[in-house]
């Protein structure tokens, strides 16, 4: 398919990551949209750019992002493409778009909308609680001239199964205000008060609106294609949401200081990512965004990773939100394991094991990167971190709430007996890498972590017997990382190389050394000057590492923060606080983070926006922000 736009709707190309004249616009633009079912990428421009209905990892319905022929869906000024400004409503995912023209000014107010739970939700079916509000399932948009005229364009033109299916449309009522989208086995409802016109696969309407005059517009895909009927009904969907955000980040407990409007956002984002059926966290909103502008590292990240688990259960913890830590540890029950009693590394936001890649060859590619990728091939490797991982979430979790769930006591014994029966073995390590199995020192470590937070498990629960075997094994696990891992006082990457590999921070993060021995100090300071890239952490040199792939990468934020809480664990505040300050200032312009970031063009590159960068830059903060307050008052 083409990659330029259609030229009477006035889409300019856009500065992007693949080159001066690339009609994608640059990843960290788009402002994040989420009812904790699914979300949306909004595009400067006002384009809708990335949606999947009506979950995450469904088909996409607009997916402009990987080919600008696959779907879009427009409510913005005809003929503009730069807002004068757009930000998000405070304390909200919420957004926020002034537009000014040469009559006249506007503002559109753009939300997938949540409020009070009215039934069963048979669109996106719990295996949770359902909450007291919910997911309307209605992507909503209002417009309101606050001062001369403005000509409004309307254009929705979904193409169904990742822009495979064009849309079959017909009109709803007699008004020309309703018009149903078919295809792909599901029907989408844009309700509004614009005259719409069916032109082949797309629906567009277009309104002179005068000071004063408002529209709004609604797309549906709720239960009986449930919209609002008008301007009055669309508007009070918007405040409920905003409410509602509202509300849920007033429950958590942002501290009083300069980074809490950093926190916050990416308190958002994460709830955001969350799956509120399950209580799965995806890994990110998005598939295929490239780790290598053009190339060929692309992923789906639209899944639930367990190495997550422990980053997201320290992030909930230190913000207070103890129900979504709850139901997060419900999910990880719920799980089923493989056959030997051990969790997969990843499943689908409602628990599915089997996650089959395939490429989806008819689509360009963001920027010209492909292969286009769904599903991920890495759900059935071997990755000795995953116990670690799960285990030190459930120590969070019951040292938080005071008690040990009876169901995860299983999970505990059947993680720790894995970790005893596989850490002696190589494995893929905790960056998936498809080149040959190595005795990665991550893996090593967090099956470290495993048999030491499975010990201390085991002694809450009163197990003497199986905490001191376990608490041995870690001993046992330490003694050969320490005999095997370290070179020269630096903890490596695997156990036959010198590279380095800034994974090993875990080390700091997960106290596996103490922060005055001079191994971990020595690996910090190693990372600073060989694996780092003006001030910012890559986590592997690409060409000292067997990963299967080709192509040159950005620098991971993730592995930058682990170098922040790195820093003021070993001692250095001042080094970890102008770290995180300058991590802070290359966020997107409404706070969101990428996978990575290239230090040289200033691009955010990788799946966006994403749940690993945003729990590493809480932990990092939480981290200087505890140990400000203990001088303060020491």
């Amino acid at each position: 398919m083409t990659e330029l736009g259609n030229a009477d709707d006035a889409e300019l190309p856009n500065v992007g990551a693949s080159g001066p004249l690339s009609p994608f616009p640059p990843i960290a633009d788009y402002a994040f949209l989420s009812n904790c079912h699914t979300g949306a990428l909004l595009a400067p421009d006002g384009s809708i750019d990335w949606l999947c209905v009506p979950r995450f990892d469904s088909p996409s319905v607009f997916g402009a992002l990987l080919d600008r022929e696959a779907g879009t869906f427009r409510l913005a000024p005809f003929g503009s493409n730069v807002p004068a400004e757009r930000h998000y409503e405070p304390g909200t995912n919420t957004m926020l778009t002034i537009w000014s023209t040469p009559t006249g000014w506007a503002t559109v107010r753009t939300a997938l909308t949540m409020g009070p739970t009215a039934c069963e939700d048979t669109v996106t079916p719990h295996t949770r609680p359902p909450a007291d509000e919910d997911a309307d399932h209605i992507l909503v948009q209002t417009v309101t001239c606050f001062e001369g005229s403005i000509d409004i364009q309307l254009l929705c033109e979904p193409v169904f199964d990742y822009g495979r299916t064009q849309a079959e449309w017909t009109l709803c009522d007699d008004a020309r205000h309703c018009a149903d989208a078919t295809g792909g086995g599901l029907t989408l409802r844009v309700r509004t008060d614009l005259a719409l016109g069916i032109e082949g696969g797309r629906v567009r309407g277009r309104h002179t609106l005068e000071e004063g005059e408002s529209i709004f517009c609604a797309l549906s895909w709720a239960a009986e294609l449930a919209a609002p009927v008008n301007f009055a009904d669309a508007n009070e969907l918007l405040d409920a949401t905003s409410r509602y955000w509202r509300r849920w980040l007033s429950r958590s407990r942002i501290p009083d200081h300069r980074w809490r409007s950093m926190l916050q956002r990416s308190a958002l984002t994460v709830k955001g990512l969350t799956y509120l059926p399950t209580g799965a966290t995806v890994a990110a909103l998005t598939t295929s965004l490239p780790e290598t502008p053009g190339g060929e590292r692309n992923w789906d990240y639209r899944y639930a990773w367990m190495r997550d688990s422990t980053f997201t259960m320290q992030a909930l913890h230190f913000l207070s939100l103890d129900w979504e830590a709850y139901e997060f540890m419900q999910f990880i029950a719920d799980l089923e394991p493989n056959s030997d009693g051990g969790l997969q590394i990843m499943y689908g936001i409602d628990g599915t094991r089997d996650l089959t890649e395939s490429t989806l060859d008819h689509l360009s590619g963001y920027g010209g990167a492909r292969p286009v990728r769904i599903g991920n091939g890495a759900y059935d490797q071997h990755q000795n971190d995953v116990f670690g991982a799960v285990l030190d979430s459930i120590l969070l979790h019951s040292v938080r709430s005071k008690r040990l769930p009876r169901r995860l006591w299983p999970v505990v014994q059947a993680q720790a007996e894995c970790a005893t029966a596989v850490w002696q073995k190589p494995d893929q390590g905790i960056w998936e890498a498809r080149g040959e199995p190595r005795h990665y020192v991550s893996s090593k470590l967090m099956c470290w972590v495993a048999m030491d937070r499975a010990g201390k498990i085991a002694e809450i629960r009163g197990d003497n017997e199986r905490a001191e075997a376990w608490q041995a094994t870690a001993e046992e696990i330490k003694a050969d990382i320490l005999e095997h891992g370290v070179r020269d006082g630096i903890l490596r990457q695997h156990y036959e190389t010198d590279a380095l590999d800034a994974s090993v921070l875990l080390a700091a993060v997960f106290g596996f050394l103490p922060g005055n021995d001079k191994r971990l100090r020595n690996t910090v300071k190693a990372i600073d000057s060989d694996l780092s890239e003006h001030g910012f952490v890559l986590r592997y040199k690409t060409d000292e590492t067997d990963d299967g792939l080709s192509g040159k990468e950005g620098t991971f934020l993730i592995c930058s923060f682990w170098m922040v809480s790195a820093w003021a664990i070993i001692g250095e505040m001042g080094i970890a606080r102008d770290m995180l300050e300058r991590l802070l200032k290359v966020a997107s312009p409404l706070g969101l983070y990428a996978e990575e970031y290239d230090a040289t063009s200033g691009l955010h590159l990788g799946n966006f926006p994403q749940a690993f960068s945003h729990l590493a830059l809480i932990e990092a903060a939480g981290r200087i922000i505890f140990a400000e307050f203990i001088a303060e008052f020491s």
